[in-house]
């Protein structure tokens, strides 16, 4: 079945050429016009990615985000942010609420299209039956679920291939840029950034108060699945 698009935003103009360009790609289409109809369609209905505006009635793009990441029936489901506000502070501020890519309006059909086809590739579900090991942490890939001591941990799509890809290759340290190819694709750009506030939304879900942090950063050279010695 292709995959199902959810549509949030309150602009009939956007709404409709959005579903027209992407109906004609194949997607199948969901609509939610505020924020709290979003929440209600995306339990419901169970998208395989939404295009979230950040301004919308009732409930912001980012609360809705947030809350997203927080329900168990939507929190791994990918999000790209719609907007018109194009600071790199806003950008940092909507990949801090859970997005895993931001789109400035005005833009272009072939770019949304791309950036979708994108984040769906990523987002795609693990093989079968494999299971990532390092110390008190366990991921199993085919049931894409995360646990520390025995307790879940709750990780966003990004975070949750970020992981995958620094528990695959334990010690080895990455460079910003080679985590940008490796986990978000060659094929979209995102700022080098980025990728310090995806380490920081993992290391919060991973650690508790008492827990050793498992990610190791080495200055001017990147990150590492390693603890400080």
């Amino acid at each position: 079945m292709n995959p199902l698009i959810l549509i949030v935003e309150d602009e009939t103009a956007l709404v409709t050429l959005l579903r027209y360009n992407l109906e004609k790609e194949g997607f199948r289409i969901a609509e939610a016009r505020d924020g709290e109809e979003a929440l209600l369609v995306a339990r419901e209905q169970k998208p395989d990615l939404v295009l979230l505006d950040w301004m919308l009635p009732l409930l912001s793009g980012i609360e809705v985000c947030r809350q997203m990441r927080r329900m168990p029936e939507t929190k791994g489901v990918p999000i790209i942010m719609l907007t018109a506000r194009g600071e790199e502070g806003d950008k940092l501020r909507g990949l801090d609420s859970g997005a895993d890519d931001y789109i400035t309006k005005p833009f272009s059909p072939s770019e949304l299209i791309a950036r979708i086809r994108a984040v769906l590739r990523r987002a795609r579900p693990a093989t079968e039956g494999e299971t990532l090991r390092y110390e008190d942490l366990v991921m199993d890939l085919a049931s894409y679920r995360v646990r520390r001591k025995g307790r879940d941990v709750h990780l966003g799509p990004t975070e949750f291939r970020l992981l995958r890809h620094l528990l695959e290759n334990q010690g080895r340290v990455f460079s910003r840029e080679q985590l940008l190819d490796i986990v978000w694709g060659q094929d979209v750009y995102v700022e080098p950034r980025t990728v310090d506030v995806h380490i920081r939304r993992l290391r919060k879900a991973l650690n508790g108060t008492a827990d050793t942090d498992l990610i190791r950063t080495v200055r001017s050279a990147g990150y590492a699945l390693d603890r400080a010695q």
